[in-house]
This record gives C-alpha cells, sequence and structure tokens, in this order.
C-alpha cells in the first residue's frame, strides 16, 4: 500500500503563489508517474498535471500550462506542485494520486493511490 499526504494548501489572493507538497509511505513512488487532480465544488475531478518516473518528463492541463510547475524528488519520497499566477478559477481541493505506468498519463483510473487533498482557494 501507498499513503499519499498533501500538504500546502491555504488561501491566496489572485495572483499569488502556492506551493503544493505529497509526501508518500509505504511502498516508493520512484518507479511510478505521479500525478495531481483539483475538484472544484459541483464539478467532476480534473487532471492538473502529471510527472513521469524519474522526473525527466511532465504533462499539463491546457489551464494551468505556463503558470503550474510539478516536480519530484524520488530520494525523498515526494512530488510537488508549484502554483503561480494563481485565478480565482483554480479554487479546488487539489489530490495527489501515484500511477500504475511509469509515464504521465491524465486519465484519473490509472492512479489508484489517492491522498485526501488539500484545499486551494484563491480570493478575486
Amino acid at each position: 500500500q501507498v499513503q499519499l499526504v498533501e500538504s500546502g494548501g491555504g488561501l491566496v489572493q489572485a495572483g499569488g503563489s502556492l506551493r503544493l507538497s505529497c509526501a508518500a509511505s509505504g511502498r516508493t513512488i520512484s518507479s511510478y508517474a505521479m500525478g495531481w487532480f483539483r475538484q472544484a465544488p459541483g464539478k467532476e475531478r480534473e487532471f492538473v498535471a502529471a510527472i513521469n518516473w524519474s522526473g525527466g518528463s511532465s504533462s499539463y492541463a491546457d489551464s494551468v500550462k505556463g503558470r503550474f510547475s510539478i516536480s519530484r524528488d524520488n530520494a525523498k519520497n515526494t512530488v510537488a506542485l508549484q502554483m503561480n499566477s494563481l485565478k480565482p478559477e483554480d479554487t479546488a481541493v487539489y489530490y495527489c494520486a501515484r500511477s500504475v505506468l511509469m509515464d504521465p498519463v491524465r486519465v484519473g483510473a490509472s492512479y489508484p493511490y489517492w491522498g485526501q487533498g488539500t484545499q486551494v482557494t484563491v480570493s478575486s
């Protein structure tokens, strides 16, 4: 089993920045892609960003491309999401997830392990 714990969420004004962290325990995450997803109230969960097992490649949703950056530290079993130029529409609960694949994918079904989520609220 893999346990994932997100942290770093909070309230920020539009244009501000936040850095989310995801700490994994139990089995290693170093052989698998990791992803960030988000879910706003009344909306379906959506893909945000993903990174491959080594950190050499990543994928982003069009809505966050150029503003968000995903990274990982396999030695520390952690994944981060740096969020800049935040917008009110970025408000959501953000989830970290571990894939069963090595390369980044956007499909939530490819991620069997999920954290409990961290709230990000961007005020206008």
